[in-house]
């Protein structure tokens, strides 16, 4: 079999074009590549260019598997690429644990997505593995927990998440006997239902680098296995045995942004009391178009604007929101002072807030995981350090991971991690990953249980920032068309960084490439000041972006000075005070150091 070329090597060669073509099981991509192909060989620069980029080398398969736009080429994800990496990984699959492994595969509503998995289910069955596939349009977390409760070795999720329409994914995660085979028991029992890190990325990349054309790879026509509802019923089940329930009414907008995780989550909701429940009826249904939004994440400006209409239109008091594929959550609460008439919470905010609950009720005996020995909470370092005091206040430990969920679920005896990018995991023995819908069901239950108690999201904020510290944060991004500047600009960071931060000195610089605390090494810089504001900086892993996280602290003491001013400014001008949160009276002073800071980073990189 002569190996199908997938990049060029000496500029645009019209060969190498037309044996992937050959290759091309899908007539669709494989007719838009002949007429690319045709217009460069007419002497079209643009269609050339076009065509070295999409042949520059296959797409990258890494920790987060693959993601890219939908289009022909082995530099784009498509059919052709799928069907590669599907072989590669019943390849290792079949070499690690042997005839009959199982691979549990789903997949969201994005264009192509519903192919991609037939096609690895085709392919899995052809190797001798049992595909196993969930129905189609479900939320990753899902996959995930289906992965470990069906106790299989590998589950993949076609999903893009919160990407660009044009873009879809290949999620790859592992189940216990393959880990076991290529590492420790530890790292088997770490690692068990978790997505691929190192040395597992590596491995499968090789198995797919080996498959020399689609046309090698066997696919079964028919053979797996297609499971019904009972696998979302079972899901269910499990948030209900969680116990976190509605304590009072709690009127709720919804929203899954054109994604797949609306109906699990209203079921999930309903089904723990929530009833006072309003979907934004434009975004509810499944469309891979996100035709109301720039861009389908809940992180973006402009992204909540459907849900805080509705929210006024309702007088809701809480607005919940997923991002496509319902492993992200967000939240926003009423706020008089805003515009929109709501406040979204920042991640760290909801990572907080959820950690104190957690600790709480652990402490009281209340939580699923109690019993468990010596409980742990974890973060992602670049998310705030506020959750480390949170816990140490009940008595619990607190660690740090690298970014990612991949790293996060690994904590052993971990009972709650988020990172700041909108994951939480809550229920880390069922779903070893950032699951949006039973943190969504979390959230509200913790909601409902303050207004029960007279209290508000805001007011609990409030009262654990004057017991621990107020940790203010705030994320900087410098998206790059160059992406050679991004290293440039670490280069530079490095050789000579900052002296100061907000008019502080610089006291702790870490390399974080030669690992930090006992974490492996990674790309990125810390500096600590003498107050104790912390800049980290980071190169994006999925875009192409240098990536800053700022943070500044006051400790309880600030808080108080802070509020107690307040109070003699209001009574010297004979007015009454419209709150009396400590948190409220500070705020100003830490969002300025924030500015401070985020102004002095874009002069000292110049971009």
């Amino acid at each position: 079999m002569t190996r199908v070329a997938d990049r060029f090597t000496n500029g645009f060669d019209a060969e190498v074009v037309r044996a992937w073509i050959a290759d091309d099981p899908d007539q669709q991509t494989a007719t838009s590549l002949e007429h690319i192909l045709a217009e460069a060989e007419a002497g079209d620069a643009a269609a050339v260019a076009d065509l070295e980029d999409r042949f520059s080398g296959p797409l990258v398969f890494g920790t987060a598997g693959l993601r890219g736009e939908i289009a022909a080429g082995p530099n784009r994800m498509n059919r052709a690429v799928v069907i590669r990496a599907a072989a590669g990984l019943a390849a290792f699959l079949a070499e690690t644990v042997g005839e009959g492994f199982r691979v549990v595969i789903g997949c969201d509503a994005r264009y192509k997505s519903a192919e991609f998995a037939a096609d690895t289910a085709a392919v899995v069955t052809a190797a001798g593995g049992v595909a196993i596939q969930l129905p189609e349009q479900l939320p990753t977390p899902l996959l995930a927990f289906a992965l470990s409760h069906l106790e299989a070795d590998a589950g993949v999720m076609v999903t893009a998440s919160h990407n660009p329409p044009a873009d879809n994914g290949y999620k790859v995660y592992l189940g216990k006997r393959p880990l076991q085979a290529i590492g420790s028991e530890a790292d088997a029992e770490a690692g068990a239902g978790a997505q691929i890190v190192s040395p597992a990325d590596a491995l499968i990349a090789e198995k797919i680098a080996a498959v020399e054309s689609v046309a090698s790879a066997p696919r079964a026509e028919s053979g797996w296995e297609h499971l019904d509802e009972s696998i979302v019923e079972d899901y269910l089940s499990r948030i209900d045995d969680l116990g976190v329930r509605a304590e009072a009414d709690l009127s709720i907008v919804l929203t899954s942004l054109h994604g797949v995780g609306a109906g699990v989550a209203e079921a999930a909701l309903t089904r723990t009391g929530f009833t006072n429940l309003h979907p934004v009826a434009s975004q509810q249904a499944p469309d891979p178009e996100f035709p109301t939004v720039s861009f389908p994440n809940p992180e973006e400006a402009g992204a909540l604007d459907e849900s805080y209409a509705l929210a006024r239109e309702i007088g809701a008091e809480l607005i919940i929101a997923n991002d496509p594929d319902a492993d992200r959550f967000s939240a926003a609460i009423p706020d008089a002072s805003a515009a929109v008439g709501y406040r979204q919470l920042t991640g760290d905010e909801v990572g907080l807030l959820l950690g104190e609950d957690a600790a709480t009720r652990l402490a009281a005996g209340t939580h699923h995981a109690t019993g468990t020995e010596a409980p742990v909470f974890a973060n992602s370092i670049v998310s705030s350090r506020g959750l480390a005091a949170a816990a140490a206040s009940h008595g619990f430990t607190a660690v740090n991971t690298l970014t990612g969920f991949k790293w996060i679920s690994r904590v052993a005896g971990l009972v709650f991690g988020y990172e700041e990018a909108l994951g939480y995991c809550v229920d880390p023995a069922a779903v070893r990953d950032k699951d949006g819908i039973s943190t969504a069901v979390t959230f509200a239950s913790l909601a409902s249980r303050l207004k029960s108690e007279g209290s508000s999201i805001e007011a609990e904020l409030d009262r654990i920032r004057n017991r621990d510290g107020y940790f203010a944060t705030a994320p900087l991004s410098f998206r790059l068309d160059d992406v050679s500047l991004i290293a440039t600009a670490m280069a530079k960071l490095r050789e000579n960084p900052p002296a100061t931060l907000a008019g502080s000195p610089v006291v702790e610089v870490h390399d974080l490439s030669a690992g930090y605390e006992g974490l492996p090494p990674t790309d990125g810089i810390l500096l600590l000041s003498e107050s104790n504001s912390r800049v980290i900086v980071r190169p994006s892993g999925t875009e192409p972006k240098l990536k800053c996280y700022l943070e500044v602290v006051a400790d309880p003491s600030e808080l108080q000075a802070a509020a107690d001013a307040d109070a003699r400014a209001a009574a010297s001008a004979g007015v009454r005070l419209s709150t009396t949160s400590a948190s409220a009276s500070l705020k100003p002073a830490l969002t300025e150091r924030l500015a401070s800071i985020s102004t002095e980073l874009k002069a000292f990189f110049g971009l």
